[in-house]
């Protein structure tokens, strides 16, 4: 039952094939049987989930007309908060604490009566593009378990990868969903800043994070999309536009006269040969669906990592200032000091709290916005986020949307890249684009590369997330057309692996 994708499982809960308690179990039976070796959850709420199921099945035996998904378990990014479920961000600074309200996006789950299987691991306050830097250990990826599954939400990606859950929910700051699951095998989806609501989720750089879904197919991936978006009145950067028709664009899949962008500044030089031959080949399967496709110049896509980490870890000093030691979180007293002040408790707090990672950015940021270099540092990379956004604009001008590889290179041996921080920043080089102008993106497996796989992008307009997955459906079907039979399936199976 773990094997099935999220929409066929939601087909057999319907016609009672199947119940929910059943596929829960099954989810659950699965991550004792991998994650050990996977390491995808912090958390597991197996009583929790189970309930939920349980008072799914009750109100289905009951006659009740339920939302599409109920039923289906979920995974969620350790970044969101949980009533009765820990929130950590993969950081010790959070270690423990249980938060006294939802995320909305968990609200939704719940109320769409997906039962929460818990919590996955991710890189501390998600800064990191391998989930290494978790202060509760690494994930790994299913394929190579002697690899990094990408990050900073590795482990959604990974739990949906390891068929230890249809579905997870990841959030993407600069490429934090799509990034790992072109590393995973797996769908991930950026929904428009501003299209799924924020409240809940410990920030970031809140200009830029983006909670959004994580599946086995394109379908999945716009069921639940429909589930978490829409406005929300406690979220002040939340959209009021109706959510776009994700899920019919899912259905209908059909590229036939729809104009294609290839991005030249997102290939060539440092894109591994075979991630860049997959991405041509699947272009062409576009060709012969009936797309057009032209090259598109973005040229100031390539001053996007240098303007991403002025503007992010600038954000990052500013909302991560909040973990002081005096209101919630960890709190340690400086060794050898009697009568310790307020400002000595935090320093020993926050020095105790924060892995290196999260205090190299918190130091960046906080240098880029001190007087004097503000304008210099802070200031001009806002200057080239606004031309990003300007690239983008015209570029959507002459296509309906734009295409690259999601990553450079396929996943990375675990601990090569750890000492060498601007190696690991130009994981992101395709991804961080799209959330400094706020436009959607999607990204898909397109394949295998030295056995590992291959992501494909997808990027349009903002509130235009429909072409996403009308591009992704056409090209997920033709793929699997090649491949015969969907991606998941070819994934090594984990137990055999582990033995």
């Amino acid at each position: 039952m773990h094997q099935l994708t999220a929409s066929a499982l939601a087909e057999k809960l319907l016609a009672g094939d199947v119940t929910s308690v059943e596929a829960t179990q099954a989810s659950l039976d699965r991550i004792d049987a991998v994650d050990g070796a996977v390491h995808a959850f912090l958390h597991v709420d197996a009583e929790g989930a189970l309930a939920a199921a349980a008072d799914v099945d009750a109100r289905r035996a009951a006659g009740e007309n339920l939302p599409t998904l109920a039923g289906v378990p979920v995974a969620v990014k350790d970044v969101l908060t949980t009533v009765g479920q820990p929130t950590t961000c993969g950081s010790r600074m959070l270690q423990g604490w249980v938060p006294p309200y939802d995320a909305t996006v968990v609200a939704r789950l719940r109320a769409a009566g997906l039962p929460i299987l818990g919590k996955t691991n991710m890189d501390e306050f998600a800064m990191g593009s391998s989930t290494e830097h978790s202060a509760y250990g690494a994930t790994r990826n299913p394929w190579d378990t002697g690899r990094v599954p990408g990050g900073s939400g590795g482990g959604s990606a990974a739990a949906v990868s390891a068929l230890a859950a249809p579905l997870a929910v990841g959030t993407d700051t600069g490429g934090s969903i799509r990034q790992p699951g072109a590393m995973t095998g797996t769908v991930g989806v950026k929904p428009t800043y501003g299209g799924v609501s924020r409240y809940g989720l410990v920030a970031m750089a809140s200009s830029l994070d983006q909670a959004g879904p994580v599946a086995r197919s394109v379908l999945d991936a716009a069921l639940l999309h429909e589930v978490i978006a829409g406005h929300d009145p406690r979220d002040s950067t939340s959209l009021t536009a109706p959510v776009p028709p994700v899920v019919e664009a899912a259905r209908r899949g059909d590229v036939e006269g729809l104009r294609i962008g290839i991005v030249r500044e997102l290939g060539g030089e440092g894109f591994q040969p075979g991630v860049r031959q997959r991405f041509d080949e699947a272009v062409e399967l576009l060709t012969g669906a009936g797309a057009e496709v032209v090259e598109v110049s973005c040229p100031s896509f390539v001053h996007g990592i240098a303007a991403y980490y002025l503007v992010m870890p600038s954000e990052v000093s500013s909302n991560l200032a909040k973990f002081d030691a005096m209101r919630y979180g960890l709190r340690v007293a400086p060794e050898g000091v009697q009568a310790p002040s307020a400002e000595e408790v935090m320093a020993a707090s926050r020095d105790a709290g924060f892995g290196d990672e999260v205090k190299r950015r918190i130091i960046l940021g906080t240098y880029a916005l001190s007087s004097g270099y503000y304008d210099a540092y802070y200031g001009s990379a806002q200057k080239v986020r606004t031309l990003i956004a300007r690239d983008f604009a015209a570029a959507f001008e002459q296509v309906d949307v734009l295409v690259s590889p999601t990553a450079p290179t396929t996943a990375w041996p675990l601990g090569e890249k750890l000492d060498d921080p601007l190696a690991m920043y130009l994981a992101d080089v395709a991804t961080i684009p799209a959330n400094l102008a706020g436009v959607p993106g999607l990204s898909l497996p397109a394949g295998l590369a030295d056995g590992l796989p291959v992501g494909f992008q997808v990027l349009a307009p903002a509130l235009a997330d429909d072409r996403l997955y009308t591009v992704g459906a056409a090209l997920e079907r033709l793929l699997e057309e090649r491949w015969g039979g969907p991606f998941a399936a070819l994934a090594p199976d984990l137990q055999e692996v582990t033995a």
